[in-house]
């Protein structure tokens, strides 16, 4: 006869309430060869506390430390990741519109200051003066019919860059925004594994 043995694979990251009983089954898949995985899965494993705050982290040996308790006859083996973070959200604040305003005013402006910075310091006036000098063998100051498609072609090939035109998509290909964005996610979720740990939390007090 073989013997009772079950597989936990943890998730990276789940959202929970204030004051909610996080079981086995909110923050782990659960497989094996018993016919009371739904029992198992609704193990308390922890609780949310207002210590908590907004954000915490359940190690796996915390779960083992619960599991092993509940079922001391059962094996278990945990795969994968060894901690997930658990997400408080507070109460959503209503959008404030003069400030989405501002904040878009502000990015705006400072967007532009820095493409006009870049071609003051590149001399792009110049350069394109010089370009329409060569193909025309003229000398004006303003070269518009250079200078409008530049400007367009700015524009557009910002859009394809980042791979967004509002919430639209052209592919499936990710921007440098987006993996950027993905790095720092990475970043912090390892920070908060390291200092957030409820586990060490608990150790401490």
């Amino acid at each position: 006869m073989s013997e009772d043995k079950v597989y936990i694979r943890l998730k990276k990251k789940i959202t929970a309430k204030q004051n909610q009983y996080i079981t086995l089954k909110d923050i782990a898949f659960i497989t094996g060869n018993i016919e009371y995985l739904d029992e198992l899965g609704a193990v308390p494993i922890y609780q949310i506390t207002e210590a908590d705050k907004n954000i915490s982290v359940i190690d796996g040996f915390q779960l083992l430390e619960v599991m092993v308790q509940a079922y001391p006859l059962l094996s278990i083996e945990l795969l994968g990741t060894n901690q997930v973070i658990v997400e408080i959200p507070k109460q959503a604040k209503k959008v404030s519109v003069p400030i989405i305003f501002l904040i878009w005013l502000l990015m705006c402006v400072g967007s532009a200051m820095a493409i006009m910075n870049f071609h003051y310091d590149v001399s792009m006036q110049e350069v394109q003066q010089g370009i329409y000098y060569l193909l025309t063998g003229e000398r004006v100051n303003k070269p518009l019919w250079l200078q409008i498609p530049y400007s367009i072609g700015l524009g557009l090939g910002m859009i394809l860059f980042f791979n967004h035109l509002f919430k639209k998509r052209f592919n499936e290909e990710p921007s440098p925004l987006e993996i950027e964005v993905f790095n720092y996610q990475q970043d912090l979720d390892q920070y908060v594994i390291q200092h957030e740990n409820a586990l060490n939390k608990h150790d401490d007090s």
